[in-house]
């Protein structure tokens, strides 16, 4: 079954079960041949269906890959490949590396639609400033598939034509890490040229690029970009701003706050299915990953937790849950980026450049925001990048950032008593690997 083509080619947000289903049912947002996007209408429709399969895959599959794999989350239920994250044994056969591939790529193909036929259409068929709009929200996901696509495997094969039929991308290997980040920091330049300057919490816009290239530019240890990207959003202080209390951004339904940069938007006709896996049996949930002893003490520790607290709750057996996923009708949105995440990437990135005293200037008002007192009187350059490090692991606690967080800076094998440095990187699914010679599985798998 070549799920990988067969996905790409159906552009579809599901992996079917059975491949002539597949092939015969295409979903209305599809885009699947040359008229499909012939005016402003469609190609409106068109990069929704870029965002929804981008949802698709972001809400469940790799946001499980990023929080199982680090040291906050405790597995409950039975099923043995969920265990294998947090276990650090992911084998090729699991379901949920294969769900995360499969649905990136067809992102990736229903962006590379968009980036195909929008530009052709003529004047009379859309407004200019809309047509430059779409177009760069489809390279501004496509770089975010990418840059997910290289934490997780490294290299990997960089589609960037429209998929037309099963075959069209045998064949083509894999590129290095390096290589699959670099598409994904191109597509965000081109995005950056073609997307308005506005605030948009739930779309792709020229600050949102600007977060995402902090992010990037931290990761690959190009210190003084990020922070000048950061610093961006941080000084826009109409828009953008740490609210308080700590709860405030997610608690009382609340959504769309001066907190968030990029959140996914859920209702209960698109909902997010991360509330049963959280909540507790008396709530409606399953509780089948929950915060761990270590992770729930330190959160609710008033020292190092503060208004943190709020993440987690106790159910009535006495067991911890999390609290970030919790409206019964499914409408919770999803975390992509924060403020909370720009004042840290300027935190390390300070701290990296020997500006203690600036580092500690950010980590306090991520600190003061959840209540703590400031840190003070860390004189190396290890303390406070250790003292950021332990910051970031609660104030994304039930969010998928440890694991990232830990493998980018070397810490992983350290802090998680990893002893085999394969495991850095996950598996390609098995089944994309057998079904194309030109796809070489990552070592040790």
């Amino acid at each position: 079954m070549r799920v990988r083509y067969i996905n790409m080619l159906a552009v579809s947000a599901l992996i079917s079960s059975a491949c002539t289903d597949f092939l015969n049912v295409l979903p209305k947002t599809s885009i699947a041949d040359d008229a499909t996007i012939i005016d402003q209408q469609s190609a409106e429709t068109a990069i929704n269906g870029v965002y929804a399969s981008y949802r698709s895959y972001f809400d469940v599959s790799y946001q499980t890959i990023g929080y199982l794999s680090g040291d906050n989350i405790e597995f409950t239920g039975s099923q043995s490949q969920i265990k294998e994250f947090i276990d650090h044994n992911v084998n090729a056969e699991n379901s949920t590396i294969a769900s995360a591939w499969s649905g990136i790529y067809v992102t990736i193909n229903r962006a590379n639609h968009v980036i195909d036929k929008v530009p052709a259409l003529s004047n009379d068929a859309i407004n200019a400033t809309i047509k430059d709009r779409i177009l760069g929200e489809a390279y501004f996901i496509r770089g975010l598939a990418y840059f997910d696509l290289a934490r997780v495997w490294g290299g990997v094969p960089l589609i960037t034509k429209p998929t037309a039929g099963p075959t069209d991308n045998v064949g083509v290997p894999r590129s290095t890490q390096a290589q699959a980040y670099a598409q994904a920091l191109s597509d965000w330049e081109l995005a950056e040229g073609l997307l308005p300057q506005t605030t948009d919490r739930r779309r792709g816009t020229q600050k949102t690029v600007w977060a995402l290239k902090a992010r990037y530019y931290l990761y690959h240890q190009q210190w003084q970009q990020a922070i000048d990207h950061a610093t961006r959003l941080i000084d826009d202080q109409t828009n953008y701003q740490l609210v308080t209390p700590y709860n405030a951004w997610f608690a009382n339904n609340a959504a769309a706050t001066q907190e968030a940069v990029f959140e996914l938007f859920h209702s209960t006709n698109e909902i997010n299915g991360h509330y049963a896996s959280w909540q507790p049996q008396e709530r409606g949930g399953t509780r089948q990953w929950a915060p761990n002893n270590a992770f729930a003490q330190l959160v609710t520790n008033p020292g190092t937790g503060g208004g943190r607290s709020a993440l987690v709750g106790v159910d009535n057996q006495g067991r911890w849950y999390g609290n970030l996923y919790y409206r019964t009708n499914g409408s919770d949105p999803s975390f992509v980026f924060r403020v909370a995440e720009l004042y840290l990437v300027r935190a390390e990135a300070h701290a990296k450049l020997g500006r203690l005293e600036n580092a500690l200037d950010d980590l306090n008002a991520v600190r003061e925001r959840a209540a703590l007192d400031p840190l003070e009187g860390l004189a190396t350059e290890d303390a406070v990048l250790l003292a950021i490090e332990n910051e970031r692991r609660l104030e994304f606690g039930l969010e998928a950032h440890r694991w990232f967080d830990l493998v980018r800076t070397g810490r992983a094998q350290t802090v998680l008593g990893i002893t085999n440095a394969n495991r850095l990187l996950l598996p390609l699914p098995a089944e994309q690997v057998l079904i194309d010679d030109a796809l070489e599985q990552n070592t040790g798998y």
